[in-house]
């Protein structure tokens, strides 16, 4: 295959021309030769290794921990107990923040319902019924997932979203149990739906087109990918539509 300009490469990957020649003196992607002029070319493989740089820094991994991992990536020894120690650090990192955030979530719940046991010696029936509804969706929650229906009605609820027009049997069976990869990007979540199933690429659609009016977000994106289907969602309540993704992976 031919090489590819430094500009062409950098559409393919969807980055900026700059991020490869900032990738290039940190020693992670060289190009594959150079012009007589001096303008950079790389092979085509060089866009997977892009993916694996992008992909290894949304999980926090460091440039010298990248430079490691691309070495024995390159050198075909992705099982060596370098790159083994590096994983493992990483991933026990996460574990800990995300084990710290579960316990504040536990003691919210605890919080929430000894405010409830406070507000029932109270007179007001209107406080009662707010406080054991919202009591009813957080403590419904499992720590280790929620149900999918359960995290499309809290969508809909918290964002007074179109969702509540949803063909939503339809809709979540065709999603449910798909092998997703989510990832953050500013204020937008990315939801990479692997596979080209139609029903998969309907219901998205269909997602997509009933949020399409809503002022809680931005408009969700759907667009074909080479793995799949890319859905992008912006917005203070995105946060509920990768839940939701989440929720719907672990059902079958």
């Amino acid at each position: 295959m031919p090489l590819l300009t430094i500009g062409q490469l950098a559409r393919r990957a969807g980055i900026r021309p700059s991020a490869l020649r900032y990738y290039e003196a940190e020693g992670l992607l060289d190009p594959t030769e150079r012009t007589e002029a001096g303008y950079r070319l790389y092979d085509p493989q060089a866009e997977q290794t892009l993916h694996l740089i992008q992909r290894a820094q949304r999980l926090g991994f460091s440039l010298a921990d990248i430079r490691t991992l691309l070495k024995d990536y390159r050198d075909g020894a992705s099982g060596s107990q370098v790159v083994v120690s590096i994983a493992e650090n990483r991933f026990i990192e996460l574990t800990r923040r995300l084990t710290e955030l579960l316990v504040l979530r536990h003691e919210m719940e605890l919080f929430l319902l000894d405010l409830r046991d406070a507000l029932h010696a109270q007179p007001s029936q209107t406080t009662k019924t707010l406080f054991d509804h919202l009591l009813d969706r957080v403590c419904a929650n499992p720590s280790t997932g929620a149900p999918a229906g359960f995290m499309l009605d809290w969508l809909i609820e918290q964002t007074h979203c179109s969702l509540g027009g949803l063909d939503r049997q339809n809709v979540l069976r065709a999603l449910m149990g798909k092998h997703i990869h989510i990832w953050q990007d500013d204020d937008s979540y990315r939801i990479l739906v692997a596979g080209s199933q139609p029903d998969v690429e309907a219901a998205l659609r269909e997602l997509a087109r009933l949020e399409a009016q809503c002022h809680a977000h931005s408009t969700p994106q759907l667009e074909r990918h080479k793995d799949g289907y890319l859905f992008t969602v912006s917005g203070e309540h995105a946060f509920l539509f990768a839940q939701l993704f989440l929720a719907l992976e672990q059902e079958s």
